[in-house]
């Protein structure tokens, strides 16, 4: 394939070629029902970095959402994103087109989601799967880049699969609301592959950060698959252990902030995701803790039990809490987890939800993101915020909002220190 000058007629990053780049975001299952997740919102940041230098081409199966790519509109709410499409010089296309797609890309990178099988007790990589299979057929040459978080050890079953060295694992490890911004200043940058191209995609990854003097990590596919979960699990675990920190507080009547503030003043252990809150939730935490545990099948291990055991308990912990207002009438303030967020999958603030529903308490709901809905999964639905706080009768919040200025004494949150 052909390897073509920018613009000017050279490279602006100078070891680096122009290439064609694909980038899948959603495909179809096997019922043509639409698998559009966040976690494949949140890696199109990662052709809006690509497109800055090189040829993007987005291959998503809603037309809608081609469209908007095509009008320079951003799909997610991204700061970064709707910025660099506004304002930047990008070379980014969609397409519905399949074959179209596929034919001189030099990378192809699969971003289709994958969700945890619970009969299985492992990822649905279905989607993932026949995408590879489709890639490889329709291009002969283009380095096939998962993604998706896969099972450990699933690269290297489709390297034999197939019998080529075109598949590799690179991780991305983003936030909601900021996935551009991790692009641009990326923490690491992890490639299962040590093949030219390997090397090439990870070049790509550095002329398209702000970041020049990164230094990639080259390691095996199943190394890096076991990067992001270990990763996205041990962020779990603080996540845990900080909550259950909390729950001894509130159970012994002692102030979880100063609690809190004591204990990361060691440096061994620092700030960051100590702020407590309903659980750990979200399209990746969940998921990918169980396919790790998964992945124990035959190793001894208890604290991959547990992290997944804890947030379980939490839940039931701050529910029986609630219950404790002995009100009828409860307000659920937004279903995401987080600010800057429009995602609102696996949210424990629903599973808490459910739980007082069991219990026969009233759960109304506002929420911006249902729009229209008067009804989401059997909870009323307001779409009048002043209508909404004057009804609930406790409103519960996991994080705290200048909306909700004024109800102060009929909120029931758990956020300490007003950050995600």
């Amino acid at each position: 394939m052909e390897r073509r000058p920018n613009a000017t007629g050279e490279s602006s990053f100078s070891t680096f070629p122009y290439y064609d780049v694909l980038y899948i975001t959603s495909v179809c299952d096997g019922a043509g029902d639409l698998l559009y997740l966040q976690k494949t919102l949140l890696h199109r940041a990662l052709g809006v970095l690509f497109a800055q230098k090189n040829n993007v081409v987005v291959h998503d199966i809603d037309k809608q959402r081609v469209q908007r790519i095509n009008n320079n509109e951003s799909t997610i709410f991204d700061e970064e994103i709707e910025a660099f499409l506004s304002e930047k010089q990008l070379s980014l296309t969609a397409t519905d087109d399949k074959a179209k797609a596929y034919k001189d890309a030099n990378f192809i990178i699969i971003a289709t989601p994958t969700s945890f099988d619970e009969d299985s007790h492992a990822f649905d990589t279905s989607v993932v799967d026949a995408v590879i299979e489709d890639a490889l057929m329709a291009n002969h040459d283009a380095l096939v880049v998962i993604k998706s978080t896969i099972p450990v050890g699933h690269t290297e079953y489709l390297q034999k699969k197939y019998s080529t060295d075109r598949i590799i694992f690179s991780p991305e490890f983003l936030r909601e609301g900021s996935a551009l911004k991790d692009n641009l200043f990326p923490t690491r940058i992890i490639i299962g592959g040590d093949s030219e191209q390997s090397k090439e995609f990870a070049n790509l990854l550095i002329a398209g950060s702000e970041i020049k003097n990164i230094s990639p990590m080259f390691m095996t596919s199943g190394e890096a698959e076991a990067v992001k979960l270990f990763s996205n699990t041990f962020l779990a675990m603080r996540i845990a252990f900080f909550n259950e920190m909390d729950s001894f507080a509130m159970a012994n009547n002692l102030q979880t902030k100063d609690i809190i503030e004591g204990v990361r003043l060691d440096p061994r252990i620092g700030e960051g995701y100590d702020n407590p809150s309903f659980g750990y939730g979200g399209y990746c935490l969940p998921k990918d803790t169980k396919q790790l545990l998964a992945n124990y099948k035959t190793i001894p291990q208890n604290l991959i039990e547990a992290i997944i055991s804890s947030n379980q308990s939490r839940k039931d912990f701050l529910a029986e809490r609630i219950l404790g207002h002995n009100i009828n009438i409860i307000g659920f303030y937004r279903l995401v987890m987080k600010t800057k967020s429009d995602n609102y999958r696996s949210s424990s603030i629903i599973d808490i939800m459910q739980r007082l529903k069991n219990k026969g308490k009233e759960i109304i709901v506002y929420e911006p993101l249902l729009e229209d809905q008067i009804d989401f999964q059997g909870f009323r639905v307001f779409a009048d915020l002043d209508e909404f706080k004057k009804t609930a009768e406790l409103i519960v919040t996991n994080r705290m909002s200048q909306e909700l200025v004024g109800v102060e004494s009929k909120l029931f949150t758990r956020d300490i220190f007003g950050e995600n």
